[in-house]
């Protein structure tokens, strides 16, 4: 178990890095071809992870896996997001498992054994995360196993409230009584955090916004002051990077953003693994500068 709770983590690793989250989401057309020459079947992939970790290990603070393209390769792919997961957490990063799990009573309890709660207190310790993405929409209750170990071990939460996808408004933007939906999750958060939350400190208990609503952030955020907002939408979505400023809050380390395959993709897959390093040092200095400074640049793919 770390010494460190989730919200000194983040406070640390942005003071050192800043707020960019480097989002591992691997599949095979979207890297370089030498991976899949070296080996067979999925030999590839805890090399690639390596290689991943090995490039932006001391350059960011945080990492975030999504866990459906690890399990897409099934047993290969659960025991590599292990290996991965403990070897960032080892580094020091702050690791973010994106697995929108949400689910009733005794289901949403093993999800929390099972991503949240360390070894030497009953978890299995295979894939535990600093902080996990939670599904709301069933409901507050499916929150409380999670909200335990966010009490119980200092873990963080990422509550969906107004994604980045394009059909998020459909349900999110839309009015219930006199409020946006997406007002009354804010509000939700807001509300189960308030126990989990230690005076000036960032509330574990945060938020995803994406970075493609700038409007609605400005909105969200005015309801979540203290919360930590993850805020994927940069690169491929097309999101805008002086979105940013509107969900920036006022405390350090209380905006995270995640890139993925702006950050990881090789459009050319015949690049050497030398010139795909360089690809992602490269774009990892104009994402942290972006972030850094959002207003004043615009986001590349």
């Amino acid at each position: 178990m770390r010494a460190e709770s989730w919200t000194d983590i983040v406070q640390a690793n942005a003071s050192n890095n800043g707020g960019i989250v480097v989002g591992i989401d691997p599949y095979l057309p979207d890297i370089p071809a030498a991976f899949e020459r070296e080996g067979s079947g999925t030999d590839w992939l805890p090399r690639y992870l390596d290689f991943v970790l090995d490039t932006t290990i001391g350059r960011v603070g945080f990492v975030k896996f999504q866990s459906a393209y690890f399990e897409a390769y099934g047993l290969a792919g659960l025991n590599a997001l292990s290996l991965a997961m403990k070897r960032a957490r080892s580094a020091g990063l702050g690791v973010i498992l994106d697995a929108k799990r949400g689910d009733i009573g005794s289901t949403a309890a093993a999800y929390a054994r099972a991503y949240l709660t360390p070894g030497s207190a009953g978890g299995s310790g295979d894939f535990e995360a600093d902080c996990l993405t939670v599904n709301p929409m069933m409901g507050p209750d499916t929150l409380e196993p999670f909200l335990d170990c966010v009490r119980r071990f200092g873990k963080g939460l990422f509550v969906l409230c107004r994604t980045s996808n394009p059909g998020a408004g459909w349900l999110q933007d839309r009015m219930a009584g006199n409020r946006f939906i997406s007002d009354r999750l804010a509000d939700l958060i807001a509300t189960v955090g308030k126990d989990c939350f230690q005076g000036g400190r960032l509330n574990p208990v945060g938020a995803v916004i994406g970075a493609t609503v700038p409007q609605e952030g400005k909105r969200l955020r005015s309801l979540l002051p203290n919360a930590i907002i993850l805020a994927p939408g940069l690169g491929p979505q097309g999101g805008d990077a002086a979105a940013l400023d509107a969900l920036r809050g006022s405390q350090l380390g209380d905006l995270l953003v995640p890139v993925s395959r702006g950050l990881l993709r090789a459009d050319d897959r015949s690049i050497t693994l030398d010139e795909y390093e360089r690809l992602i040092e490269e774009r990892l200095h104009l994402f942290k500068t972006m972030i850094a400074a959002p207003s004043n640049l615009s986001a590349t793919g």
